[in-house]
């Protein structure tokens, strides 16, 4: 048996999320699918990221445990043969047996929020983009996030339904750009809650409108309550962009 990682990158728009579920189709259940289907085995694949419904990857990570016959490295091509042409596999190799793709040390995950700031909806950014129809100062934004840069506890901006007991995570970096009516928030960082990074999005739209100053965000860091934050901002406009993990070449 060997070990075939997976670099999948796919439009959310149509499924419910990342993880298997019986309440309609998702990305893990399509890949546990084609990739029996080709291999003729009954394959789970283990996923780096269980994005939510609706949001979009272009470097979420998978792996599986197969005796096929097929390169690791061909796995890919013979795999996006049969994939529906909005889940795209990037890359395929084989790593370690017991390599896993959320247990790893130094994992940097990065992703992107986007926002189309407009009067009028672009109809080609509705699935892609957070919608915004009133102005937005970006430089305010900038300010306001500068204080989610570094080590905190995040619990102010983690989804009430977690069920994890520690939400102390590293934010890396924090950029935000704009290209007319085009926003985009990057955030790198060694690991995100449930829902951070839509609630760090939903908390600084607020800010860019001036519902916030941009002190507030270290505030809500502070007070420790979800209540604090902002609303969580849409899914469709976020997008996992890519994990990268410390491996020795």
């Amino acid at each position: 048996m060997r070990r075939v990682r997976l670099i999948v990158a796919y439009d959310g728009t149509d499924y419910c999320g990342w993880q298997a579920q019986p309440n309609g189709i998702t990305i893990e259940e399509v890949l546990n699918r084609e990739i029996s289907r080709l291999t003729g085995e009954e394959i789970h694949v283990i996923g780096a990221s269980r994005t939510d419904s609706g949001v979009h990857a272009l470097g979420n990570v998978a792996v599986f445990d197969t005796g096929s016959s097929i390169p690791p490295e061909r796995m890919a091509y013979a795999l996006n043969q049969r994939m529906p042409g909005d889940i795209v596999i990037v890359k395929s190799d084989e790593v370690a047996s017991d390599w896993h793709p959320r247990y790893q040390k130094d994992i940097k995950k990065t992703y992107e929020y986007h926002i189309y700031n407009a009067p009028v909806l672009n109809p080609l950014k509705r699935n892609y983009s957070a919608f915004v129809s009133f102005p937005m100062d970006v430089g305010r934004m900038r300010k306001g996030a500068e204080y989610l840069v570094g080590e905190h506890d995040f619990v102010s901006f983690c989804n009430v339904r977690t069920n994890v007991s520690d939400t102390v995570r590293t934010v890396d970096d924090i950029t935000i750009t704009q290209d007319g009516a085009d926003i985009v928030i990057r955030i790198k960082g060694n690991g995100f809650l449930y829902n951070m990074v839509r609630i760090i999005a939903g908390t600084l739209i607020r800010v860019g409108r001036g519902f916030y100053e941009p002190e507030k965000v270290k505030e809500i860091l502070e007070e420790k309550k979800r209540t604090a934050a902002g609303v969580t901002a849409s899914a469709n406009g976020l997008v996992l962009m890519e994990i990268k993990y410390n491996e020795k070449k």
